[in-house]
């Protein structure tokens, strides 16, 4: 009777999963295409906008992540999943949402084109693992080797466009809180970002130790 349980609990895990990482996978192939389609018809400067909903979308759907690791779904640690899941949530609807002058920079489209090409490889990865228990080599080579350019590369946009909007984060003064108010309490954004980019120095050689130690596991080499 156990045994007949865990095997549908199982079951439906793997149905979960699946149905998952093939949903957000199809919803990042659909960014790429449409940033593609617009930094060709229309540069650089209208890609954002193409694609504001379906990136505040599909990156916050990446939550589920977090839940999925704590709730012991998968096996990829929280260790790891928090720090990359927060950074981009921040980069989306912390700067790109709340401050116009950022969303026309010509990094926007470098950022999301590396973005959009990690996941799509990522998500059809563990797509194909959850449906088929297999997947081919060079899904699997793609998976842990591809991230040696484009972590680096998406990393350094994040990193740059939060520098960048510094400027009109003083200047607005947008999600600070200013005394005196009711709360006795004072919060300044500009601050905040700073202290943002300053989590990247250690965040960065940890995620990237995790992702090399994965691929030297994996490809063994």
């Amino acid at each position: 009777m156990r045994s007949s349980m865990a095997g549908s609990v199982s079951i439906l895990r793997r149905m979960y999963l699946t149905i998952y990482n093939w949903v957000v996978c199809a919803g990042w192939f659909k960014i790429l295409y449409l940033a593609l389609r617009t930094l060709y018809e229309s540069g650089h400067e209208h890609v954002y906008r193409a694609i504001e909903k379906p990136l505040l979308l599909a990156q916050s759907a990446a939550c589920f992540e977090i839940l999925h690791g704590c709730m012991g779904l998968v096996r990829s640690p929280i260790s790891a999943t928090l720090p990359q899941v927060s950074s981009r949530l921040y980069v989306v609807w912390g700067i790109l949402y709340n401050f116009p002058e950022v969303q026309t920079h010509p990094l926007v489209s470098f950022m999301v084109i590396c973005w959009c090409t990690t996941e799509i490889i990522r998500y059809s990865f563990f797509g194909t693992k959850e449906g088929f228990s297999y997947t081919p080599f060079w899904l699997l080579w793609l998976r842990y080797s591809t991230f040696l350019v484009l972590y680096p590369c998406g990393i350094a946009s994040e990193v740059s466009l939060i520098y960048n909007a510094l400027p009109f984060i003083k200047e607005s003064g947008c999600c600070s809180v200013r005394m005196p108010n009711k709360w006795n309490f004072s919060f300044d954004y500009f601050y905040c970002a700073i202290m943002v980019l300053g989590v990247y120095v250690p965040g960065i050689p940890h995620l990237y130790g995790y992702m090399l130690r994965q691929r030297k596991k994996t490809l063994s080499i």
